[in-house]
């Protein structure tokens, strides 16, 4: 937990802005480290080459149907929610245009840790903040509250959005493999020091 001399709902702001920021500069870096997408985006390249839209409109459909499993989760939408669907892109087009594109192999690995390490927390910092998660991330919590530990039911959701993408022809690489099987144990390490969730 975080301990600091701020009422509770500014931390919680807080944690939204910098979680949500911190995710779209990791996004920025693994895109830039040239190694290959992330699951999602495996899943929204597969899907826009399969129903001819672009790949942010697949990204928007992806949204929309994660939002759908939100109602047998029972889920509900907060400012975090809102926040998630455009700050994230926006942070990450900013560092893009910002960062250098990784030409080595140790920029590359860098870049990649760099981003699975700030995906990884950022989410743990806007999740544990309560103020609502991220259309995907909402799905991820009801799996939690319904027993599975939080790294384990992102791991599910990274391999499924993986795996569906990988069958529609969606772009993969190493990253892809790599950051299935991390961001979730990174998720589940910082968990403990920023969840501001109301334990039942």
């Amino acid at each position: 937990m975080i301990h600091l001399c701020m009422p509770i709902l500014i931390k919680r702001y807080i944690q939204a802005l910098l979680g949500i920021t911190m995710i779209g500069i990791g996004v920025a870096f693994n895109y830039m480290a040239n190694l290959g997408l992330g699951p999602w985006g495996v899943l929204h390249d597969g899907i826009s080459k399969t129903i001819s839209i672009t790949y942010g409109q697949a990204g928007i459909l992806t949204s929309l149907l994660a939002l759908l499993l939100w109602i047998p989760l029972k889920q509900k939408p907060g400012i975090a929610t809102i926040f998630d669907a455009f700050w994230i892109g926006l942070a990450a087009d900013f560092v893009i245009n910002l960062i250098p594109e990784a030409n080595t192999v140790f920029i590359q690995i860098t870049y990649l840790i760099t981003g699975i390490t700030l995906i990884g927390a950022g989410t743990a910092i806007y999740v544990g903040g309560d103020l609502g998660a991220g259309p995907r991330d909402g799905i991820m919590v009801g799996l939690e509250q319904r027993g599975l530990k939080i790294g384990t039911a992102r791991t599910i959701l990274e391999l499924a959005a993986f795996t569906i993408g990988f069958l529609l022809g969606g772009k993969i690489g190493i990253a892809s493999i790599v950051i299935v099987l991390s961001i979730g144990r990174v998720l589940q390490f910082f968990m403990p020091f920023f969840d501001l969730r109301e334990k039942n």
